[in-house]
């Protein structure tokens, strides 16, 4: 199966299996893939990930639920750059997700980083989706 966008792919497939409480989901492997759930983990949204390299090679990315097991911790996911609709920001406009309660994903020409860590680091580049 052919995707336009392999990134709302990823979001969409986190994003359904967060709303029926699955413990993991299996997304088609890529780099860009990879370094997404990296920064997500890295902002405690998903417990963990794997590589599975049998063909096709697979990213298993375990969500993490609330205490108790009531849920997960991800309560929403916004595509905000689309192959048709670029958005990109400069340092001063990186937007602020949910009075700062939520993350800003950005890819730059460093990589891929957070909202925060791009102010931080003085770098800008194209919002790719919003989490909470």
């Amino acid at each position: 199966m052919s995707h336009t966008d392999p990134i709302a792919d990823l979001l969409t497939r986190i994003r359904n299996a967060a709303r029926i409480n699955k413990p993991s989901v299996d997304i088609p492997y890529s780099k860009i893939k990879e370094e997404i759930v990296k920064v997500i983990k890295k902002e405690g949204y998903v417990s963990g990930y794997e590589i599975n390299k049998e063909f096709p090679s697979k990213l298993v990315v375990k969500l993490k639920s609330r205490p108790g097991g009531k849920g997960s911790v991800i309560e929403g996911l916004e595509r905000i750059s689309k192959p048709g609709r670029r958005v990109y920001s400069n340092v001063e406009s990186i937007p602020k997700v949910i009075g700062g309660m939520g993350v800003s994903v950005i890819s730059t020409s460093k990589g891929i980083f957070t909202g925060k860590e791009c102010e931080k680091n003085n770098i800008a580049g194209e919002i790719l989706f919003h989490i909470w």
